[in-house]
């Protein structure tokens, strides 16, 4: 006969367990129990507090998981491990006894997932909601012994409706070659099965029809996988919340990266946090003073004519200057890193050549700040980069005209085209110093697959595209 360990636990808002219930279940009735709140050796937060009644000075006498640990373990032994959302609970325990340097591993059934296919059509899956409509009694709501108690009833209603189905969903779910316990417990199964393993962007949706994550991927379903074995609060947070997942194919991992940056910077999903900066406001530029030597400098975007790299900040500039400068053995007095100086501080680290004391001829220096230049800049101001398209007979194309990245399209020939020909096919994408940064590192490794096109207009004002002829009637 099966065991079940039926079990909620409550957390500090992070990974550390303050409390814990274990009801074991024998499939008629429970057979023994085990309840304690327990000491996370950690800061208990006041919103945390107010959700479940348990403070600091509560836990503070209590056992830490390590001097409860083996409890846990035994009464658990030879049980399936079973909660409501098991990915979280189990998740949190496992870390537990990982930092115990111990392995814990259950066979696993999640009843909200067993409750989406035995109890279909509900408006929500929460335990708090799901008690109500099926008239289970819960008692002391986010504390773990009155939910994994209100856990029991409606599992054990989950257990009458499976045996009187045609269908065994509790082996399914059991099955080790079945994802049912890994994935997300509001992500139907067929969603996960019907995702495209090939090149892309994903996005994760939550109950209220929000994207609030976006990836990139070179397979697609592998990698949406692998955000659902991810133990980080992060991760796991995000994957709770998923309800459902869509993706675009790119065809290829360039396009792919472009296209989740742009729409990073045009969603805004809650868990992204790289590139979702969106206006850059300041710019790199050159110039040479009177005695002819080349400076670096930046300024307000507003002021700078053709700023050689953007960026979202006064400290992102300085960063990167005071790298080009280092790597290119550039004076800091002439990059404006320093000011109301004889000889800058490089000079004295010899790292600086000496154009600050008049040691280093002006032309010298002034080809080590073009090749700085060159290295933050396109070989080429008009090019395409040729890539493998979404289906046979179709290549893709990322355009750059006049150093601005235009955007990417998907054409059937690339043999014979003109610049406007690409920009009727193009997809007009915004470009930014994080697109700038991913063309650059592709660029580099991949330098085979640039083609040089021609400068068949005569002024960047008559570049248009069809997204630009739209804006005209718009306005």
């Amino acid at each position: 006969m099966k065991k079940y360990a039926i079990i909620d636990i409550e957390t500090n808002g992070g990974v550390k367990i303050t409390e814990i219930s274990i009801f074991i279940y024998d499939g008629a009735s429970i057979v023994d129990e085990f309840t304690t709140l327990i000491n996370p050796e950690c800061n208990i937060p006041p919103r945390i507090t107010s959700l479940t009644g348990i403070d600091n000075f509560m836990v503070k006498d209590s056992p830490k998981f390590y001097e409860v640990a083996k409890s846990i373990y035994e009464i658990t032994k030879e049980c399936i491990f079973v909660a409501h959302n098991v990915n979280f609970d189990y998740g949190i325990i496992s870390k537990e006894f990982k930092s115990l340097g111990l392995d814990y591993r259950r066979k696993k059934l999640c009843t909200i997932r067993l409750s989406r296919k035995l109890l279909p059509n509900k408006q929500s899956y929460s335990l708090g909601k799901l008690c109500l409509s099926d008239g289970i009694e819960l008692r002391d709501r986010h504390r773990a012994r009155g939910d994994a108690e209100a856990t029991v009833t409606l599992f054990s209603k989950l257990l009458n409706l499976n045996e009187k189905s045609e269908v065994n969903i509790f082996e399914s779910f059991l099955n080790p070659k079945s994802r049912e316990a890994t994935l997300p417990p509001l992500l139907p199964k067929t969603v996960f099965d019907n995702l495209s393993e090939k090149h892309g962007v994903y996005y994760f949706w939550n109950e209220a029809k929000e994207i609030i994550y976006v990836g990139k991927a070179n397979n697609i379903k592998q990698r949406v996988l692998s955000h659902f074995y991810d133990k980080k609060k992060k991760e796991i947070s995000m994957c709770m919340a998923t309800a459902n997942i869509t993706y675009k194919e790119t065809g290829n991992e360039l396009i792919a990266l472009l296209l989740e940056s742009s729409e990073i910077k045009h969603i805004y999903p809650k868990f992204n946090r790289a590139q979702r900066r969106s206006n850059e406001s300041y710019g790199l530029f050159s110039y040479k003073d009177r005695k002819g030597i080349t400076h670096l400098a930046w300024n307000a975007l507003k002021l700078i004519k053709d700023p050689i790299v953007k960026f979202y900040s006064n400290s992102e500039a300085r960063s990167f200057v005071e790298k080009l400068c280092k790597e290119h053995e550039l004076c800091l007095k002439y990059c404006h890193l320093q000011t109301n100086v004889s000889s800058c501080f490089h000079y004295q680290l010899k790292e600086c050549k000496g154009i600050c004391r008049n040691e280093e001829d002006n032309t010298t220096y002034n080809k080590r700040v073009e090749k700085a230049i060159a290295s933050v800049s396109f070989n080429t101001e008009n090019f395409v980069i040729l890539e493998d398209g979404l289906k046979e007979n179709e290549i893709s194309f990322v355009l750059v005209l006049n150093n601005i990245y235009k955007g990417f399209g998907y054409i059937k020939d690339a043999y014979d085209l003109t610049t406007q020909d690409y920009l009727n096919a193009v997809i007009s994408k915004k470009d930014n110093r994080d697109i700038q940064r991913i063309l650059q590192s592709y660029i580099k490794k991949n330098n085979d697959c640039i083609t040089v096109i021609n400068s068949d207009f005569n002024d960047k004002e008559e570049i248009t595209t069809k997204s630009d002829i739209l804006d005209l009637f718009s306005n």
